[in-house]
């Protein structure tokens, strides 16, 4: 009934390093690796510090940005190296692993709006929403995306002129499959790396804000894809999918579907929303 887990799990700066906190019931072990200790599983051990399957490990001496995954020994004996599932920032895709990111210290300016919607109900006023997808609402002559820095000043001079009050924003959350527009997510807590950092992202509702345009997000936790870096048998078995094979997989899109009987995944969903 944790529906703020994030603050717990993951990986959060304390004093000397970073404290990685993960969920993986069925494991039989698991460890922290990245570029600071060449990836090596033998070397950073965490524990299994709950029997519900919470487990634990310091690293010393980090620095933001850099990259990190769990290397889990699964129930099946097999070792995966998996992106930690509640991570704030990710490589830019191909790219797959977690980065280490920082959420504080972003500036807001977007009191006034904050304190107008206390003032005046939505329900009561008019809405023209625009709904748009970032990677192709306008690109760069070579193809490339606009970044959110960009987006917040080309994007939300656009929606303004043009009478709207809020934007719908299709799925950020991080995805590795340009293909599937953000509806095949790896990384729930984390908005997608291909147009900046997190604080970038912030930068962007920020400047909706100022503007008086409200920002809609859509959150698609329908299903999930069989990423090897992904949730898909985190821990060698069926741990947030549905053990039960006739309630495991939409088949029309070959993605595995949350176990929603299961306090944990709610807890996990919830918290992303």
């Amino acid at each position: 009934n944790n529906y703020h887990a994030y603050r717990y799990f993951g990986a959060h700066f304390e004093k000397d390093g970073v404290r990685f906190r993960t969920w993986a019931p069925n494991a039989r072990e698991i460890s922290i690796v990245g570029d600071f200790n060449g990836w090596d599983p033998e070397i950073d051990p965490m524990v299994r510090v709950t029997d519900a399957g919470f487990w634990e490990g310091f690293v010393p001496n980090l620095q933001e940005f850099d990259l990190y995954k769990f290397a889990v020994r699964g129930k099946d004996g097999e070792l995966h190296l998996k992106a930690d599932p509640f991570a704030f920032h990710a490589e830019t895709r191909p790219a797959t692993a977690s980065k280490l990111y920082m959420l504080d210290g972003f500036e807001w300016n977007d009191e006034r709006w904050m304190q107008y919607k206390k003032r005046y109900s939505i329900y009561e006023r008019p809405m023209n929403i625009y709904e748009v997808h970032l990677g192709s609402w306008r690109l760069h002559e070579d193809g490339s995306c606009l970044s959110y820095r960009e987006l917040a000043h080309e994007l939300v001079l656009y929606v303004k002129e043009m009478g709207y009050t809020h934007i719908e924003l299709l799925p950020v959350t991080e995805f590795p499959y340009d293909g599937s527009w953000g509806y095949q997510v790896t990384g729930y807590f984390a908005p997608t790396a291909r147009f900046g950092s997190p604080k970038d992202f912030m930068y962007f509702v920020d400047q909706c804000h100022q503007n008086g345009i409200g920002v809609i997000m859509d959150w698609v936790p329908a299903h999930f894809p069989k990423d090897e870096i992904g949730l898909y048998r985190f821990d060698g078995s069926w741990q947030y999918e549905y053990a039960d094979v006739n309630k495991r997989e939409h088949e029309g899109w070959g993605t595995e579907v949350f176990d929603y009987g299961k306090n944990e995944v709610r807890s996990f969903l919830i918290s992303s929303a």
